[in-house]
């Protein structure tokens, strides 16, 4: 709901473009038929890979996008290419096609597994086995891919609004560490939303996570 205020309030005054982590650049082409008319909204389920809380959460930001002729970028990785990196790390790419290519960041990915965000999932999966470093570049995969995207798509004279899961962009790492190897200059904000028990003062755990922080009580009805 509040993505869907947000980006209705900044497509008042300037111009805008959408992305989100919950598509695949695969599905880059049935998402545009949906936005263009060219299929219904079952036509997109079937073809899409949709999320189950799609309907809830991102429905009424793709069909805002559709009645005023935003153009909505599939971001993300397609997950079975991140599942090849997480079962054979970065050589279970070298099998791609050169068509499967365009739908991933160019190779080498560049990996960091000192950035922070790369740092604890390694430590919250008990340390460097080979099951756990491959699943961090898969999530690698995912940030470098959308970074890719946002960059492929944005132009000075606009705003590019991204949707992603926090711990995407959380600390301006994850993504925004990508998009800044290709683009230092570049202007980023970021959103976090955090819940807690206490409304009233913010959790040291959650200090600095984004430019923005919105605090939801940990009451709150979830659609995931």
């Amino acid at each position: 709901w509040l993505a869907l205020e947000l980006l209705m309030d900044l497509h008042s005054t300037r111009s805008i473009k959408l992305g989100a982590e919950m598509f695949e650049r695969d599905n880059q082409k049935e998402l545009n038929q949906y936005l263009k008319g060219q299929i219904d909204e079952k036509g997109l389920d079937s073809s899409a890979r949709l999320w189950n809380n799609y309907h809830t959460d991102y429905k009424p930001l793709v069909d805002y996008s559709k009645k005023n002729k935003i153009n909505f970028i599939a971001t993300n990785v397609p997950r079975r290419y991140a599942s090849l990196v997480n079962y054979f790390d970065w050589k279970g790419l070298d099998t791609l096609s050169e068509k499967e290519l365009n739908w991933i960041a160019p190779l080498p990915i560049k990996f960091d597994s000192t950035v922070s965000c790369y740092k604890n999932m390694l430590k919250m999966m008990g340390g460097h086995e080979h099951g756990s470093i491959t699943m961090v570049k898969a999530q690698a995969l995912k940030d470098a891919t959308m970074a890719y995207s946002i960059l492929e798509n944005y132009q000075n004279d606009e705003l590019f609004f991204h949707l992603n899961g926090s711990y995407h962009s959380n600390l301006h790492e994850g993504i925004v560490w990508y998009v800044k190897q290709s683009n230092p200059e570049i202007n980023i904000l970021t959103i976090a939303t955090v819940s807690q028990n206490s409304l009233s003062t913010l959790e040291n755990e959650n200090k600095g996570l984004a430019d923005f922080i919105l605090v939801v009580d940990d009451d709150m009805t979830t659609t995931y």
